[in-house]
């Protein structure tokens, strides 16, 4: 949902290295932080599939507002948490822009962008634990921040980087971008809810997915 859908060459050459250094920052303290932790096998497991599983949701459009795509970052987030999340996003943002899905340039961007949706809705979900035992609401208030947050992020890397060949004055992009995220956090909802069940889902058939692993 939040992603930058721009062909490579939207961004200067200067602005696509600082996204992607600050990207794969992130990425090489995620790596040294999963390896001091050990890896469990378990959340590997998930982890691989939520990377399929976010990959195909990526591709397919839903024929809303101009058409718009799901994300299921903050399930990630929820699932296996910002350290392995961190390195599925960056999977997945390399496999859709090998796809078409975004330019090449701005996967380092991108990234930013998926990682603070995985991010804020991990700790959403963690902070809402003593405030509600409702899963469902949970799972949707966390997915609604995540991508709040995503949003955000996106709009704020925009600003900052600018679009070449794009002159308009500021109000008139502040506009344009306002629209843009009017359109993805009406998606949120729908995202909300779809998330909201996936983790009641979850918890009937595999709580241990929600739970650290155990049953």
């Amino acid at each position: 949902m939040a992603h930058i859908h721009l062909p490579d060459g939207s961004f200067t050459l200067l602005w696509v290295l600082v996204w992607w250094i600050c990207a794969l920052t992130l990425i090489g303290a995620a790596i040294r932080l999963a390896k001091k932790g050990g890896l469990d096998g378990r959340k590997i497991t998930v982890s691989a599939f939520v990377t399929a599983a976010a990959f195909a949701v990526f591709l397919v459009e839903v024929p809303l507002f101009g058409g718009v795509h799901l994300n299921l970052t903050p399930l990630i987030g929820i699932l296996v948490g910002p350290v392995l999340g961190s390195l599925v996003v960056f999977i997945v943002n390399i496999l859709s822009a090998a796809t078409g899905h975004g330019g090449w340039g701005l996967i380092g961007a991108n990234i930013l962008v998926n990682f603070s949706e995985v991010m804020i809705a991990w700790l959403t979900f963690r902070g809402l634990k003593q405030v509600t035992g409702n899963l469902f609401s949970r799972a949707g208030i966390a997915t609604f921040a995540g991508l709040f947050a995503g949003n955000l992020v996106l709009v704020a890397i925009l600003l900052i980087s600018g679009i070449q060949g794009v002159s308009q004055p500021l109000p008139q992009v502040l506009a344009g971008l306002s629209l843009i995220m009017a359109v993805n956090m009406a998606t949120a909802i729908l995202e909300a809810f779809l998330t909201g069940f996936m983790v009641e889902y979850i918890r009937r058939v595999r709580p241990g997915l929600l739970n650290g692993g155990r049953p």
